[in-house]
């Protein structure tokens, strides 16, 4: 068997490796919230222990008589019928004493089977031998109702850990006479065979699957205790009578309608019982429909198909009149919010202070020109030293210190005007060509 929430692909799902995290794979699972409390006196703790069979789809609870202490998750070996059964650890402690008391089980009661001792490596292997056989007893056992021509269904086999006992699950709508049929399963697969009839929900439980609502069966997983299911749950929550989209995967109407009728049925309390029908000065109003969670009734005239949402309030206070024979002009409806209303922004306070978007912008500004003229004077100060044309090559240092006027004109190396010779006739004379090459 493999964990469809864990991945766990062991023959025993994730009971070999105690517990799924999700307890998908170990149905029926309880959750030990009594499992860290101290006790004053450990000798007053319960000595019964739950045991669940078949990956958790059965339990059973057998009184520990051995000295040791069996956790949960622990594998163990247990009586059984004419031999020895192997199942695993699921409850213990103080809840297992709340479990037998809430299944009207006595504590002290003598048919309570006994613990053994810790499964063995031989035990886990027998059972993981028995357990292979399932599949293809299941497969000859509805083989051979259908030869007998039984009106039934074989739903699950379950072989003791010793092999000396095998349960055949089925299901039946009528009483069957199965005589011949033990007959021949006793001889086929030389077990002793108990018949256990089940219900549909029983076997969509031992099934499994998943809902409508997204998760797994609340049969498969903590449903033990099955109500029966009628379509008035459904009437009573203004649910649509569809048997489609009402029934589960076993057939009948699902278990989870029956979870919130009595809430349903509370809600309902308030709502006048006999206001079916209003008179009013236009005619009768006729009951349409009850909205439980707005607490609204709609009413119809007869003459026209409009509704009118009525409050509670309302209608008790026509109902009242017409009593005394007083017919009102018409039916003062209510207001009706139609979908999900808007949501208001909460309000911030500023606790610090108001702080200006222009102080902010301002205050960005001066950093960013007080970076660009850092960096334009780097720039000038890198320009300046890798120009040896800007610096006085007799005396650098006295040219480097003295101020910007003292300073001689750079021409790049050319004589200044003061040095040249006196032009003749204070005209200029005509440029050289230079020779030809």
């Amino acid at each position: 068997m493999s964990c469809g929430s864990c991945g766990t692909s062991t023959p025993g799902g994730c009971q070999s490796h105690g517990s799924c995290a999700s307890g998908s794979c170990n149905r029926m699972n309880v959750h030990d919230w009594l499992a860290n409390l101290p006790f004053s006196d450990p000798e007053s703790n319960c000595r019964i222990v739950e045991i669940s069979f078949n990956n958790g789809s059965r339990k059973d609870y057998y009184r520990n008589i051995t000295l040791h202490y069996f956790e949960k998750g622990e594998m163990v070996a247990v009586e059984g019928t004419s031999g020895f059964d192997v199942g695993m650890v699921s409850l213990t402690g103080e809840l297992v004493r709340l479990q037998l008391k809430k299944n009207n089980i006595d504590e002290k009661s003598v048919d309570i089977k006994k613990v053994l001792r810790r499964a063995t490596e031989q035990d886990l292997n027998k059972l993981q031998e028995n357990k292979a056989r399932e599949a293809q007893v299941l497969i000859r056992s509805r083989a051979m109702s259908r030869q007998l021509k039984l009106e039934l269904k074989m739903a699950e086999v379950e072989i003791q850990a010793d092999g000396r006992k095998a349960t055949f699950f089925y299901i039946a709508d009528d009483r069957v006479d199965f005589r011949e049929l033990i007959k021949l399963y006793a001889t086929e697969f030389k077990v002793k065979v108990e018949m256990r009839q089940i219900g549909a929900r029983q076997e969509a439980g031992k099934v499994g699957g998943i809902g409508s609502c997204g998760r797994e069966l609340c049969c498969s997983t903590w449903l033990t205790d099955f109500k029966s299911v009628n379509t008035n749950a459904a009437r009573y929550q203004n649910l649509s009578i569809n048997q489609t989209k009402l029934s589960g995967q076993c057939g009948r109407l699902k278990c989870c309608l029956n979870f919130e009728l009595d809430t349903y049925l509370d809600a309902l309390q308030l709502f006048p019982t006999d206001a079916d029908m209003l008179e009013v000065a236009k005619g009768r109003a006729f009951l349409v429909k009850k909205d439980i969670f707005r607490n609204l009734m709609w009413y119809t005239l007869t003459d026209s198909n409009k509704q009118y949402p009525l409050t509670i309030e309302t209608v008790k206070r026509i109902k009242a009149q017409n009593k005394e024979g007083i017919r009102p002009e018409e039916l003062e409806t209510a207001e009706v919010i139609t979908g999900k209303p808007k949501e208001v922004e909460p309000e911030y306070a500023d606790i610090v202070g108001q702080i200006s978007l222009k102080s902010l912008e301002k205050t960005t500004r001066k950093r960013r020109d007080k970076e660009r003229s850092q960096q334009q004077g780097n720039n000038r100060g890198m320009q300046g030293r890798s120009n040896p044309t800007n610096q006085n090559r007799n005396n650098p240092s006295e040219d480097r210190g003295a101020p910007r006027q003292q300073r001689g004109p750079q021409n790049n190396g050319r004589p200044q005007q003061g040095n040249r010779p006196p032009r003749q006739g204070g005209q200029d004379r005509p440029a050289q060509k230079p020779p030809n090459s």
